[in-house]
């Protein structure tokens, strides 16, 4: 059977079923020669790959410390300022552990259910993204006293080992993984400050393994959640809780997904799994960056250097620079996807965190360009306050608003009078 044609492969994007992705990939010819099966990315030789500093957050906090303590730049001064005075811890820790079993809705079906039942999901995740980011612009253990008090409250109730599985219900699975990682990344960065808290750190580093290894036992759907952006989710907390807990089979589980994501990635630089999406290709290609860079830098803190892994001639930067292309001109897209793409994510910086860590270790003029607007960049689950941890001061001095963002802005200024 030959490849078909362009009309055709454009209207399968359109179709958003597991089928037509398969088909997609298989008779497009965007794929690689094909995509890593589940047996195969189990078979992976990653035994190289081991935790060498459970201490090491996914960047260096000490530096980072001393960095804005000293800055002038007006960026990391503004959110150095912010953060300084956190939350109360008593205030915090009446939040309540979800011991139920979670049930949550499909977002694209039930977006305003989906938004209620993820509210208190959410408020996790900005609670100990919150306390990491407090403790490190004021250097007041307050905080990261706070976060592990508040991390054991769960730990000691066992919260969110109960939610609802099922291959075509799985969003309480997607909802849990962001929160594993959140909570994974924000105790790396107080975790060797807790002196006089061996208890608790047990408690919650015992819980985070086995939450992890609860979840990660869930392989997904072939063809869809198994190996797309959900994966490169799912390894973001294999990575930053196997380097907590020291196991080798979490960490390894998080390597794997970025020698998948290289291995099933076209000459161009194209994640298939998220270019079928149709309209929102160019929103799933940058999705799944996100991940595959936040979880990179997990592993580069361990003494890997995973940002220049090449198979077969390609890297992570292939996949950046793809995006930095479709995102410049949706021509660039070619047959792959619609020309008209889903623009809304361009005006939520979450979506851009990454960008701030790969600035950190190679120079992009395009990115450069374009986070100067997106600036300052937060995720309340995928790395926290990532301009403040992760910005040169040199780069960028004030904030740029762009000419929507001042006229968005102008108009709540008026409507509020």
């Amino acid at each position: 059977m030959g490849l078909l044609t362009p009309r055709s492969c454009t209207a399968l994007t359109h179709l958003g079923t597991a089928a037509s992705t398969v088909l997609f990939i298989m008779l497009c010819g965007i794929g690689s020669s094909h995509a890593l099966t589940l047996e195969e990315r189990q078979e992976l030789d990653l035994s190289d790959y081991t935790v060498n500093n459970p201490d090491a957050s996914y960047f260096d906090v000490e530096a980072r410390k001393e960095l804005l303590a000293e800055t002038s730049n007006s960026i990391l001064l503004q959110e150095r300022d912010e953060l300084q005075q956190g939350p109360s811890c008593s205030q915090v820790l009446s939040l309540p552990p979800i011991t139920t079993r979670l049930r949550v809705p499909g977002y694209y079906p039930s977006p305003q259910a989906w938004e209620l039942a993820t509210e208190p999901l959410f408020q996790f995740e900005d609670t100990v993204s919150g306390l990491a980011g407090s403790f490190l612009a004021s250097d007041d253990k307050y905080y990261a006293e706070c976060l592990v008090k508040f991390l054991d409250h769960w730990a000691r109730s066992d919260a969110l080992m109960e939610f609802y599985y099922a291959s075509t219900q799985p969003q309480a699975w997607f909802s849990t993984e962001s929160m594993i990682f959140a909570a994974g990344l924000a105790y790396s960065i107080v975790r060797p400050e807790l002196d006089g808290f061996e208890e608790e750190r047990e408690r919650v580093e015992d819980w985070l393994n086995r939450l992890a290894h609860r979840h990660m036992a869930i392989p997904g759907g072939k063809g869809n959640s198994c190996c797309n952006n959900h994966f490169y989710r799912r390894a973001l907390y294999g990575s930053i809780i196997g380097v907590l807990t020291e196991d080798n089979e979490l960490f390894r589980f998080g390597v794997s997904a970025i020698y998948s994501a290289l291995h099933d990635m076209t000459e161009q630089g194209a994640l298939p799994l998220e270019i079928e999406r149709g309209r929102r290709a160019t929103h799933y290609q940058n999705y799944a960056t996100l991940y595959l860079i936040t979880n990179m830098q997990v592993i580069a803190r361990q003494g890997y250097d995973i940002y220049n892994l090449e198979i077969d001639g390609k890297t992570i930067h292939d996949a950046v620079d793809f995006i930095m292309s479709i995102l410049e001109d949706p021509e660039k897209l070619g047959e792959m996807a619609p020309r008209e793409q889903y623009t809304g994510f361009l005006k939520d910086d979450q979506y851009f965190s990454w960008m701030e860590i790969y600035q950190h270790h190679f120079h992009d003029p395009r990115i450069a360009e374009f986070i100067k607007t997106v600036r300052p960049t937060y995720n309340r689950s995928a790395g926290g306050y990532t301009t403040m941890y992760f910005m040169d001061p040199e780069v960028q001095q004030n904030v740029v608003v762009d000419e929507a963002q001042q006229e968005a802005a102008a108009f709540e200024g008026l409507s509020g009078d």
